[in-house]
């Protein structure tokens, strides 16, 4: 039975590109996963193979990193528009280019410190043995960032060692927290968890806003140190920290720098990814039941 080719379509999806714009101590962020198909006089490459016709799919992606430098990111519509004329206007046999952009939302915590808006989970665990009562509580899922003030140097090397070191890097993870009260019923009044929990978040949100951080170790340990001093009632804070690595694209192939003073383009990579766990505790404070602070 003859058949014909129908409908197709070809590029390259899910680009993340972050871009950072420094307007003094104040930075602007913009953080795009751009998708990327084209369409055309695509017949040989599907019949014979031919890629004649066939611009490739990594171009697509370089060419989102090379205008997010080039032209900025003024809104995800404006890019969008850039990228698909470029696409149709620059390749004879592409006549149709569709890009689809998600776009996230950063909410500002100061000049260069931001927390993703509107994600994170609020979660709780009641736990009661009939004479004692334990509560732990928490959150996951809370993405926060800072665009400078963080470092990563004086590290052990060995031979298998290829990282280089950073004295200016973006700081990113998905905050995964648990806290366990000191409240264990009796005749004590209970918290209030809503402010509590509030409070507590407020608390981690600053201390990763407010350190110039040399390793994400640090910043967990000023989080936890500052719930701590600050909510007489939590008593201990674990935490799940993956660290969401930003490597800077190297645009040298298409005649750019990239500069971190100058605006600069940031491919955000999801795995493999560091996790860095650890517990910051109320000294002589141990709790009357085991618990489980698992955070993952």
């Amino acid at each position: 039975m003859p058949t014909i080719l129908g409908q197709n379509q070809y590029g390259k999806a899910e680009t993340r590109v972050v871009k950072v714009v420094r307007d003094g101590a104040t930075h602007h962020l913009k953080d795009l996963n751009v998708s990327i198909a084209l369409s055309g006089d695509m017949d040989d490459v599907h019949h014979s193979g031919s890629n004649t016709h066939v611009l490739p799919t990594d171009t697509t992606k370089n060419t989102v990193y090379a205008f997010a430098k080039r032209h900025g990111i003024e809104s995800a519509e404006r890019f969008g528009i850039l990228l698909a004329r470029h696409f149709v206007t620059s390749q004879v046999p592409i006549h149709r280019a569709r890009v689809r952009i998600q776009e996230y939302a950063w909410q500002r915590l100061g000049g260069h410190s931001f927390a993703r808006a509107g994600q994170e989970t609020r979660v709780t665990e009641v736990t009661y043995d009939g004479t004692a009562w334990q509560v732990v509580s928490g959150l996951s899922d809370l993405t926060v960032l800072n665009s400078t003030d963080s470092e990563f140097w004086g590290y052990a090397k060995d031979e298998y060692t290829t990282l280089k070191e950073a004295y200016d890097r973006i700081l990113a993870t998905d905050v995964c927290a648990r806290w366990r009260y000191g409240w264990s019923g009796d005749e004590a009044s209970e918290p209030d968890w809503d402010r509590s929990y509030e409070e507590a978040k407020r608390h981690l949100l600053e201390a990763f806003a407010d350190t110039y951080s040399l390793s994400l170790q640090q910043s967990l340990y000023r989080m936890g140190a500052r719930v701590i001093d600050h909510r007489d009632e939590i008593d201990e804070i674990r935490f799940s920290l993956p660290n969401k690595h930003h490597f800077l694209v190297d645009l040298e192939p298409f005649g750019l720098t990239n500069d971190v003073e100058d605006g600069a383009v940031y491919f955000a990579a999801d795995r493999p990814y560091g996790l860095i766990e650890a517990t910051v505790l109320r000294e002589g404070t141990e709790p009357r039941i085991p618990v489980d602070l698992h955070t993952v």
